[in-house]
């Protein structure tokens, strides 16, 4: 079967009314748990994945995919009007997004975050459809050393989120990369920095640790100047719109940010949260005004958001065609197939070509539902922040502990996240920067893992890391991205004061 060929087998099968019907509950549900902080996709699919015994599996895997990328949107929401992450993936969200708001300009930054994935999910299915077989056949060549080596190149281009200096930087990723060691050792069993806490054994909570970070230490931080912010009046659509000079700035940061998305999407073990932070951190990069950057850059919105959302589209690459589930989200996905008795991988494409081209075709209806639906609610979105902060807060406070506990049932997270936000807060008050902080505790595992498995694989040999072209590259790029970062700071000591 040729691509066209699938193509409309694939528009005959999402255009069912009950795939539709299905299609628009689930993005209507995703886009609910993500803008309430701390459920995510992952409690909504989990509930949902009995619902679906009864009904067909091209509708069941439309409806589970609705909720993923519709939870997409749904974070940036909560993440660019209260400073809390509806999903990890938003987390660097709130970096540009919340400053856009207390600006009074929460209606441009949802209206930027609606259109950026939307274009990225679009964008991300063109790559999912004309280059599916490629981004299988690279990510078959992904091996732990190029997953080490990647993943070290993402926290040194990461360094220049940091808006502070280097060292106080450098002290975020490290401390970052602490609290990633936390938890029982997958090789030797050993338990590391519990200190005999029997619920720090599985590590610490990345929703404990993001909503402490970002939403618990915003409320100390504005507990007492609260009252003292006006609040928005209401919106029309005309001020949804963003002024020429955003729009100019946005073609850029979506090219980017999709293009990062649809290549770590198809990466087994990868996932949207790391295409975010990578996409901020490019997108700083390349600025001609870095300086704007966690101040309300249109940049630090656009970028980010449409990297989840393309991720989002093509993680389903491995999970369909190689049958190997890049996160826990994916791994429910292929539990779904398997409830009605399919088998992903390589012979997926021609014993059920239908199924894999109509969901292919349902992502594009499924996006068109977010933004018909979502364009006329950015204005009750923002009314949110109409509320009195004497009530918002404790609401805020209310959802974090429930987000926080729905996760995995223990009050011992409640606690956790309360102790994060109060060290969030001195971290913020002292200028350092959580976003790094977070990113060396998600990053720090992945690398740990596959650099003990790939030095395994060598027998302690370290050149495995050069031996391999692509492992190579990375290696050489981060060693460049290290001498830049070296010879800028000679240059800045020498200069006069």
């Amino acid at each position: 079967m040729t691509m066209w060929d699938g193509l409309l087998s694939g528009l005959s099968v999402a255009l069912q009314p009950a795939v539709l019907i299905y299609s628009l509950f689930g993005v209507f549900l995703g886009t609910l748990v993500g803008v309430l902080p701390g459920i995510g996709a992952m409690a909504a699919i989990s509930l949902l994945l009995p619902l679906t015994y009864y009904i067909s599996a091209e509708a069941a895997l439309v409806m589970l995919a609705g909720v993923y990328y519709g939870a997409q949107y749904g974070g940036a929401v909560a993440s660019i009007l209260l400073r809390l992450p509806g999903t990890p993936q938003s987390a660097i969200t709130t970096l540009d997004g919340y400053p856009m708001a207390r600006q009074g300009r929460a209606g441009i930054a949802l209206f930027t975050a609606m259109v950026s994935s939307f274009a990225g999910s679009i964008l991300g299915i063109i790559v999912l459809v004309v280059l599916a077989g490629w981004l299988a056949g690279l990510a078959t060549r992904f091996g732990a050393a190029e997953y080490a080596a990647m993943m070290v190149l993402g926290l040194v281009a990461a360094s220049t989120v940091g808006s502070g200096r280097p060292a106080k930087s450098m002290a975020m990723v490290v401390l970052g990369l602490i609290l990633g060691c936390v938890g029982t050792d997958v090789n030797s069993g050993a338990q590391r920095f519990t200190f005999g806490q029997t619920q720090l054994m599985d590590g610490i909570n990345l929703v404990a640790l993001a909503m402490g970070l970002f939403g618990v230490a915003e409320v100390i931080g504005n507990i007492r100047s609260a009252d003292s912010h006006g609040r928005p009046r209401r919106i029309g659509l005309r001020e949804l719109v963003p002024s020429r000079a955003d729009l100019r700035q946005m073609p850029g940061p979506i090219l980017r940010g999709t293009a990062l998305g649809s290549f770590f999407g198809a990466l087994p073990g990868t996932g949207s949260t790391i295409s975010s932070f990578l996409s901020y951190a490019l997108e700083r990069r390349v600025s001609r005004r870095p300086e704007r950057f966690g101040q309300g850059a249109v940049e630090g919105v656009a970028g980010p958001e449409s990297a989840n959302n393309a991720a989002s589209i093509t993680a389903f690459v491995p999970t369909l065609t190689l049958g190997i589930p890049g996160d826990p989200i994916m791994a429910l996905m292929l539990g779904a197939l398997v409830i009605h008795g399919i088998q992903p991988g390589p012979m997926m494409l021609d014993a059920r070509p239908e199924m894999f081209w109509g969901l292919v075709i349902s992502f594009g209806i499924g996006n068109l539902f977010l933004l018909i639906l979502n364009l006329p609610l950015i204005g009750m979105w923002v009314s949110i922040l109409r509320i009195p902060f004497r009530w918002l807060y404790p609401a805020i406070i209310v959802f974090v502990c429930l987000g926080v506990y729905s996760v995995r049932g223990a009050t011992f997270d409640i606690v956790m996240v309360a102790g994060i936000g109060a060290i969030g807060y001195l971290l913020t008050l002292a200028k350092f920067s959580p976003a790094l902080l977070l990113l060396g505790f998600v990053l720090g595992p992945m690398i740990e893992t596959n650099l003990r498995r790939a030095l395994l694989i060598s027998r302690g040999d370290p050149m495995v890391f050069l031996e391999r072209p692509i492992a190579c590259g990375f290696v050489l790029v981060t060693a460049a991205l290290i001498l830049m970062a070296v010879v800028k700071a000679l240059r800045h000591t020498r200069q006069p004061a």
